[in-house]
């Protein structure tokens, strides 16, 4: 007896078009942010000639000379570049080895309290100072630091001008900044350990593993694929030193640690109105924060089985 197998029945699926056609709201929500994305983010590039031209308002961009490599030449062929150069890769490499750790320890920590009214007290108190702009930051830390009645001088008992001394910008700076933004930093990582199943602590409270333990065999692993989303994310700005901040703080007698690469742009492309150069050390740092991009990506994939880009 011979049996014949039945013909596989075909699955008729329908085009593209007829399957956003059926769904077309979401498609029309997601059409918004595209085009302010094409328009705001996209549209200006159209702009980044001019790093290529020896512009002149009269003639508009594509009416200006080409002149190739000419403001990149001018500005690594500059007197402070090398100092300019490293004191905005120190000050970011600083400022990303001590300020990345605190949020993820501040979170594990404030994900150990059990009273709800002690843990909403301290998020408010450490979420306050990011609300707090950069000119009062600053101003701020000019009276803390005041050789004259400042706070710091008057516990060490000393007359020093903080401000003046090359050597001490870098620590006010990142110190400042861990101050202002580690608090709201703890956000994306209090909103990660929220969604960790309660059962597993229990689970180890039973087997009678300590806080401790929990801490390293629970939460860090749950945290461990943001901490590497937010690492990739800060790579990709280690070029892109906050500008105000720098600025505000920086004096004459400071300027050995303080010369960073985004004054020299402000200076340069805004005060002196030479657009092409600072259009050019902005795309230099672009393409330098690219590649950051690609090769700590490409770290984190390799050790951490973790790929976002």
């Amino acid at each position: 007896m011979t049996s014949t197998a039945a013909p596989s029945a075909k699955v008729h699926r329908k085009s593209l078009g007829r399957r956003m056609a059926a769904n077309w709201q979401p498609y029309v929500l997601l059409l918004i942010p595209v085009i302010i994305t094409i328009i705001y983010k996209y549209g200006p590039m159209y702009g980044i000639q001019i790093a290529f031209r020896n512009y002149n308002p009269g003639l508009g961009i594509t009416g200006s000379p080409w002149v190739g490599w000419k403001w990149f030449e001018r500005f690594f062929r500059a007197p402070t570049f090398d100092r300019m150069l490293w004191n905005t890769v120190k000050l970011s490499l600083y400022g990303l080895l001590w300020s990345f750790p605190v949020p993820i320890i501040m979170s594990l920590a404030l994900n150990q309290l059990r009273f709800k009214k002690l843990k909403r007290t301290v998020q408010t108190v450490i979420y306050a100072p990011h609300f707090i702009s950069t000119m009062v930051v600053c101003g701020m830390l000019r009276i803390f630091l005041s050789p004259s009645g400042g706070l710091i001088n008057l516990l060490a008992g000393t007359q020093v001008d903080f401000l003046t001394e090359a050597s001490a910008f870098r620590t006010i700076y990142i110190a400042s900044g861990i101050w202002q933004e580690a608090g709201w930093g703890t956000i994306i990582y209090l909103a990660t350990l929220s969604s960790v199943d309660a059962s597993l602590y229990e689970a180890a409270k039973v087997d009678g593993a300590s806080v401790f333990q929990r801490i390293l065999h629970i939460d860090i692993p749950c945290l461990l694929p943001m901490i590497i989303l937010q690492l990739i994310m800060s790579a990709s700005g280690l070029m892109s030193v906050g500008f105000e901040k720098a600025y505000l703080l920086q004096t004459d007698l400071n300027r050995a640690t303080s010369d960073i690469i985004a004054i020299y742009v402000y200076e340069q492309g805004i005060v002196s109105a030479k657009y092409e150069l600072g259009t050019a050390v902005g795309l230099f740092n672009t393409a330098i924060n690219i590649v950051l991009l690609l090769i700590v990506n490409r770290i984190a994939k390799k050790y951490g089985d973790v790929n976002f880009v």
